[in-house]
């Protein structure tokens, strides 16, 4: 069953993979290289929505080069369209009783204004310090983890307008929350999800990613492309079913057409409510079905003499 439909004319897009080793993402050394890796795999996108990977310039907005930005926006203007490009953003401290800001974010340049989109949902230990007085240091001075206590954006943001598209982007495991992203996916015609996953080397956790992912769009009736840094980037449908995906631990452009869709699944209307009554009901029939079979087994007991 269908429970969307399509909407406007079908978007082509561009999902670049870097693939750019984890112990050279942050090198302050390897920034330059990565920089022309993606004004490279740019350069050769013909997709009127082209999509980096979480945090493909490991940066503060700030530090992005002018020309680099304009190079990027000339791009996607070439294509008639718009480029989403993940970084990060610092806000300094307003008094000396706060902390500086960090957020993990992605960016638009091209055709519409500039957009904006704040992770939301940090990862404990990886993103965001809980306990911070008693795991700050072992985090900070011991795992050595990069941009460690970030600050979580809105829990509701516009979907992108772009492309003509609206999209609902999520960054890394921000789509394994179903129920924070149907609400985000009601308002959209497509989900965007961008991703690092180099820290899982070559373990099942990207390919698991890649199936949470197409759960999503199962559940929201969108589909969902997925722009990754070493895979695995892909393109999936509206049935949660993927049609193409770039090989592992490669450098490439995947290139498709998808159309948007509007509509509303059970699941974007009632979210986990719905999940929680079925679970409810069904605890409940197996309670009634229980009690019944042992009211009928101790009447069998009773008349056979044994009880």
């Amino acid at each position: 069953m269908d429970w969307s439909h399509p909407v406007g004319e079908p978007a082509t897009v561009s999902l670049l993979q870097g693939n750019i080793g984890q112990d050279l993402k942050f090198e302050p050394a390897y920034r330059e290289k990565t920089f022309a890796i993606y004004a490279d795999l740019v350069a050769k996108s013909r997709g009127r929505l082209i999509v980096l990977p979480e945090s493909a310039l490991p940066v503060f907005a700030d530090e992005v080069p002018p020309e680099y930005v304009t190079l990027l926006r000339s791009a996607a203007q070439h294509n008639s369209g718009d480029l989403l490009l993940g970084l990060f953003f610092f806000e300094p401290r307003a008094s000396v009783d706060e902390d500086d800001r960090y957020y993990n974010s992605v960016v638009t340049v091209g055709t519409a204004p500039p957009q904006v989109y704040r992770k939301h949902h940090l990862v404990p230990f990886g993103e965001t310090i809980p306990l911070k007085p008693v795991f700050g240091w072992f985090i900070r001075n011991v795992l050595a983890i990069p941009l460690a206590d970030q600050t979580p954006g809105a829990a509701y943001q516009e979907p992108f307008v772009v492309a003509g598209q609206r999209l609902a982007v999520n960054i890394c495991y921000e789509d394994a929350f179903g129920g924070e992203l149907a609400r985000r996916a009601a308002d959209a015609t497509l989900m965007v999800n961008v991703t690092n996953d180099a820290w899982y080397g070559h373990s099942l956790a990207a390919e698991q990613h890649d199936q949470i992912a197409a759960m999503r769009a199962l559940e929201t009736a969108r589909p969902m492309l997925r722009a990754t840094n070493t895979g695995i980037t892909s393109i999936i449908d509206h049935h949660g079913v993927e049609s193409s995906r770039l090989p592992w631990f490669t450098r490439g452009v995947l290139e498709g057409t998808i159309a948007g869709r509007q509509g509303v699944t059970p699941y974007v209307r009632f979210g986990d409510a719905l999940v929680v009554a079925l679970a409810l009901l069904i605890i409940a029939i197996t309670l009634f079905l229980t009690r019944r079979f042992q009211r009928k087994s101790g009447t069998f007991g009773r008349d056979a003499g044994i009880q």
